[in-house]
């Protein structure tokens, strides 16, 4: 074996083990940091994240207090709706079931399929923040040029702490067409 052919073996090798390491630090990112953050925010508390879907039960209403709630929309990057509140400020007593909405046009040329992610601020809110319909427990297709309302019901809870007095619920709309048409 000469020289050079020893030396272009290593570097074979060695790119070989280099795409190895890529691969696997994908997969790591991919696969396990998700599961891991998702596990993380809900024992610490953090990054706002809201339940999943609150069955409303008769309760008081504390007319003693009110909760300002912001209402804000924002796409992905990539994601060319139109997507915002319909009401951009709510004054809630907690205890107090209220709807609203968010208005969402596709002006592409072609059908879309879109999937909301809530966040709330401040994230301590969260457990007191109760959606019992919201549009973001489903994905949203629209047809091309198509618009829609996109319900939103809530309560919050009268345990909310007494020094919250405005809650922000934000929403992130991403695109989820080529998932969705790779899934069918």
């Amino acid at each position: 074996m000469t020289a050079t052919s020893h030396k272009k073996g290593s570097v074979k090798a060695t790119v070989s083990k280099l795409l190895l390491v890529v691969v696997v630090m994908f997969a790591f990112v991919f696969v396990v940091m998700v599961p891991l953050y998702n596990v993380l925010c809900d024992v610490l508390g953090i990054n706002g994240k809201t339940g999943s879907r609150y069955e409303a039960v008769e309760a008081k209403i504390d007319t003693e207090r009110t909760i300002k709630v912001q209402f804000v929309a924002r796409n992905n990057d990539a994601m060319p709706w139109g997507f915002a509140p319909a009401d951009k400020v709510l004054r809630v007593h907690p205890g107090e079931l209220r709807s609203t909405a968010f208005i969402a046009s596709n002006p592409a040329q072609q059908d879309m399929v879109a999937q909301a992610i809530p966040s709330i601020v401040p994230s301590r809110a969260a457990a007191y923040f109760n959606k019992t319909e919201c549009f973001c427990f489903n994905q949203q297709p629209l047809k091309a040029g198509e618009e829609a309302d996109l319900p939103l019901q809530f309560v919050i809870d009268q345990a909310l702490p007494e020094d919250i007095h405005t809650i922000t619920l934000s929403y992130t709309l991403f695109d989820i067409s080529e998932r969705v048409a790779a899934a069918h």
